[in-house]
Order: C-alpha cells, then structure tokens, then sequence
C-alpha cells in the first residue's frame, strides 16, 4: 500500500474530478492576484494624480492657465484631471457660445463632469466584482471537490472486508486538499476586495467634492462680466 501523503503525490493521484476543482480554484487565484496587483497600481496612481492635481488646482492658479497646461500635456489626463477638462471645456464652449444665461453655463459644465465621473468610477470598479466572485465562491468549489473525494473514499472501501484508517486517509487528505486551495483563493481576494472598495469609496468622494467646489467656482466665474 502506497503511504506518500505528499500534497504534490496526493494531487497527482486524485480523482479527475478533484483535480478539475482544484484546477479551477488555482486559475481563480492565480487571475485574482493578477487583478489584485492591477488594481493596487491603478488606485495609487488615481490617489498620486488626485493629490497632486488639488496641489495645483488650490494653489491660485488661473483656471485658465491649468486648462492649458494639462491639455498640452504629452500624455493622457488621468482621473480628476479629465473631469476638469471636460468640465472647464464644456463651460468655456458655452460662454462663447454668447446669450447663455449663467446658471445654464454652469449646470452645462456640471453635467459633463459628472458623466465623466462616472466614466472614471466605471474604470476603477472594473475586476472588483471577480474579486467578490472569487471570494465568494471559492470556499464552496472547494468544499464539492472536498466532498466528492470523502465520498469516492468511502465507496472505494464496499469491497473490502477489513476497512482501515490507511486505507482511507489518502483520499480523505487530497479531497481536504481542495478545501485549502479553495481557501487560498478566497482569502487575499476578500481581502483585496474591501480593501480597494474601501479606497473607491474615499477616492469617490475627493472626485465628487471636487466637483461640487468646482461649480462654485464656475458660478462665480459666470457671473463676471
């Protein structure tokens, strides 16, 4: 009788069913830490973008002039800055426009930025449901393959006169080996999951105040002369 319950033997000897869950449950986690290192790069990059652009923004500085200097720059405005261009372009295009009242100007301009917010939100948020998905899951996949193998287990002792712990602790230890991948999987990408919603949330909320103080700018802007 063979006594190896090395996991890599045990793996190897597993039902296909059990090998096919814990097939599934290693490209889950392996996709999940994919987006995980995604979505880590992509969030500091919106927060180093949002606190260097309110830098500029509350320094004084001419709207004019920060309209100029971000679309003149050499790479694609990211985050709060594309809601800034879209807001001041769409205000400016109406005050030239001629014998548009004020307050249209504004709410002109604050339609555009939030629709751009909403685009940027949309591109921040994506992945995050597989995250949830993967961590949600997970620990159930891997609970069916650890239930098939205890059940293949017990059904491989029907002819055996004299059943035995060794003779059933192999089967027992590779189908709880599904239940621990699935686990592996789940965890870091619940983790991961209120972590990034969490900062969504905080970096939704600077976008959304921006925006707001934004318009107050703009309202006192459209009503000079």
């Amino acid at each position: 009788m063979n006594t190896d319950l090395s996991i890599f033997h045990l793996v190897k000897e597993a039902s296909f069913v059990v090998q096919f869950v814990m097939l599934i449950l290693l490209t889950a986690s392996m996709s999940s830490w994919t987006f995980i290192f995604t979505k880590r790069k992509e969030l500091n990059r919106a927060v180093e973008i949002t606190d260097e652009f309110e830098e500029q923004f509350w320094s004084g500085v001419v709207l004019a002039d920060l309209y100029r200097k971000l679309a003149a720059k050499d790479f694609e405005p990211e985050g709060i800055e594309k809601i800034f261009l879209a807001g001041y372009k769409e205000f400016s295009r109406m005050r030239q426009a001629g014998n548009v009242e004020p307050g249209v100007q504004v709410e002109s301009a604050q339609r555009v930025m939030r629709i751009e917010l909403s685009r940027e939100l949309e591109r921040l948020d994506e992945h995050l449901a597989f995250l949830a998905t993967v961590g949600s899951i997970s620990p159930y996949i891997g609970l069916f393959g650890t239930v098939w193998g205890i059940m293949n287990s017990f059904m491989s002792l029907g002819n055996v006169k004299q059943a035995t712990l060794a003779q059933v602790a192999p089967g027992i230890a590779e189908a709880l080996i599904a239940t621990a991948i699935g686990l592996f999987a789940a965890i870091p990408a619940v983790i991961s999951y209120n972590r990034f919603s969490t900062r969504l949330d905080r970096l939704t909320g600077r976008y959304e105040l921006f925006v707001e103080e934004f318009v107050v700018l703009l309202q006192r802007q459209a009503h000079q002369k």
